[in-house]
Parts: structure tokens; C-alpha cells; sequence
């Protein structure tokens, strides 16, 4: 992801300005004057930021320019989290073992930060039972979860039965 960057002689740019090898701004100066003290330094010029006007180069090691920006791409991408929509789906004739492993599995998934989709699935009778009642059967499972969270979208009826997605409080 890191874009191709232009250094020593491939800069285009007739004027740029330039940060010296200790961070000092030595103001806009040609590109010719520019590779003349970054070559007395022993370092590469690159450009830093092209699209200014006008550009901006940086007198320094090239290997220790790509390091660094490896670094902050790395920085980056260990603080980015994708939150997942994970899912878990009940049966009304679920027994209460397994319904207490999948609040600690929804737990743990609130936890990392996740929202969690929980189905309530309905086969056979049970589809024409009365809403109430199976809107409180899949509210009572809501209790058994010890993590806190808040419903990000409310008990409604899906093709499959009654679902609801919760997410962690902030």
C-alpha cells in the first residue's frame, strides 16, 4: 500500500522544498542545489510530499525512510479493528446447558467487540405461536449475557422466526 516514492534524480519537480538531514528547513532551493547537499551528506533526497506546491523533499537515508514507513503502515493496521456481525441461532426447545454456553460464546464475542445476530428459529408450530410470548422466550435467553450491551436493533420477525442484533456499550 506503501505508493512509489521518488528519490535523487527521478524527483520532477524543478524547485522543492527541502528538510535537512536534522529536521531544519533549508527553504525552497533547485533540485540541482538540493541533490548537491543531500550527495555531501552521504544521504538520498526524497520527496516527501509531491502534490504541495512546491513539493516537498527530505534529505535522509533512503533504507530508514522505507523503515519508518513500514512502521506507521503497521501502526495503522494494529489499530484498525473490522468488527464482524457474528451469528447464533436458539430453538425454542433448546435446553438451558446449551443456552448458557452461547451466552458465554456471545460474551466473549462482545467482548472482542463484535455486534451479534441472534435468531430465534422457529420450525412447525412454533411459527404461529403468539408474538409476545416468543418475543419474552428470546428476551429471558438476553439475560443469561454477563458481558454489557446494548440492543443496536430491536426484536422483530424474520423469515426464520424472531432476531435481534446486539452490540457492546461504549
Amino acid at each position: 500500500m506503501i505508493e512509489k516514492v521518488r528519490i535523487n534524480k527521478s524527483i520532477l519537480a524543478k524547485e522543492l522544498r527541502v528538510m535537512g538531514a536534522d529536521g531544519a528547513n533549508l527553504g525552497v532551493i533547485s533540485k540541482d542545489e538540493a541533490l548537491r547537499q543531500a550527495e555531501t551528506a552521504g544521504l538520498d533526497l526524497i520527496e516527501i510530499s509531491p502534490k504541495a506546491n512546491p513539493p516537498v523533499a527530505k534529505i535522509m537515508d533512503y533504507g530508514k525512510f522505507q523503515y519508518e514507513q513500514k512502521k506507521k503502515q503497521k501502526e495503522i493496521k494494529a489499530k484498525s479493528h473490522t468488527t464482524e456481525t457474528k451469528n447464533i441461532q436458539i430453538k425454542m426447545g433448546t435446553g438451558e446447558h446449551d443456552l448458557s454456553l452461547k451466552s458465554k460464546r456471545i460474551s466473549e464475542w462482545l467482548k472482542e467487540g463484535h455486534r451479534v445476530k441472534i435468531d430465534l428459529f422457529l420450525f412447525g408450530r412454533y411459527k404461529y405461536m403468539e408474538f409476545n410470548f416468543l418475543k419474552e422466550r428470546l428476551e429471558k435467553f438476553l439475560t443469561l449475557i454477563t458481558e454489557e450491551y446494548k440492543v443496536a436493533e430491536a426484536v422483530k420477525k424474520s423469515p426464520k422466526g424472531l432476531t435481534t442484533v446486539i452490540e457492546k456499550t461504549k
